[in-house]
C-alpha cells in the first residue's frame, strides 16, 4: 500500500513531506520521491527502497519550493528502480498516483503518436501526459459546480 502527501506552504516543504511519509512507513513501499514547484519549475528526487535512501538523496541535493507531492509506491507496473519511482512529472504536471489506470496502453499509444516521451515504464506516468495534453489544447481543469442551499 502507498502514502501520498501534499503541501502547499510558506516553507520548504520537502522536509516536512519526508517526514510525513515516514509516518506512513508501516504501509510497505519499494521506492519513493519528491516534487515541487520551485520557481515555477517542477522538481523532483526519487530513489528505490526505503525513506532512508531518499533522505540521503535529499541530503546530497537539497530540494527547495513551498509547494510538493510525496509518494511512497509499491510496484505495479515496472521495476522497483528511480524512474518507476513516483512522482512522475513533465514539463508542465507532477503527479502521483495509487491504483491502476487499467487503459494505460491505449492512452500511451495515442500520447507517443502525438510527440509525448516516456520515461517510465509505469501506468501511471500516462496521467501527466494526458493532463499536460490538454493544457496543451487550451483546455481547462472543470471546477465542480456548488449546489445551493435553501435555508
Amino acid at each position: 500500500m502507498c502514502g501520498i502527501v501534499g503541501i502547499a506552504g510558506t516553507r520548504d516543504c520537502a522536509p516536512i513531506i519526508l517526514e510525513a511519509l515516514k509516518r506512513l512507513e508501516y504501509r510497505g513501499y519499494d521506492s519513493a520521491g519528491i516534487a515541487t514547484l520551485v520557481d515555477g519549475a517542477i522538481e523532483r528526487r526519487r530513489s528505490p527502497g526505503k525513506l532512508s535512501k531518499l533522505d540521503a538523496v535529499l541530503h546530497a541535493h537539497p530540494l527547495g519550493g513551498r509547494t510538493g507531492i510525496g509518494h511512497t509506491r509499491w510496484a505495479t507496473h515496472g521495476a522497483p528502480n528511480e524512474i518507476n519511482a513516483h512522482p512522475h512529472a513533465n514539463a508542465r504536471v507532477a503527479i502521483v498516483h495509487n491504483g491502476i489506470i487499467e487503459n494505460f496502453r491505449e492512452l500511451r499509444s495515442e500520447l507517443l503518436a502525438k510527440g509525448h516521451k516516456f520515461e517510465s515504464e509505469t501506468d501511471s506516468e500516462v496521467t501527466a501526459h494526458l493532463i499536460a495534453d490538454y493544457l496543451d489544447q487550451d483546455l481547462k481543469p472543470k471546477t465542480p459546480r456548488r449546489k445551493r442551499c435553501a435555508v
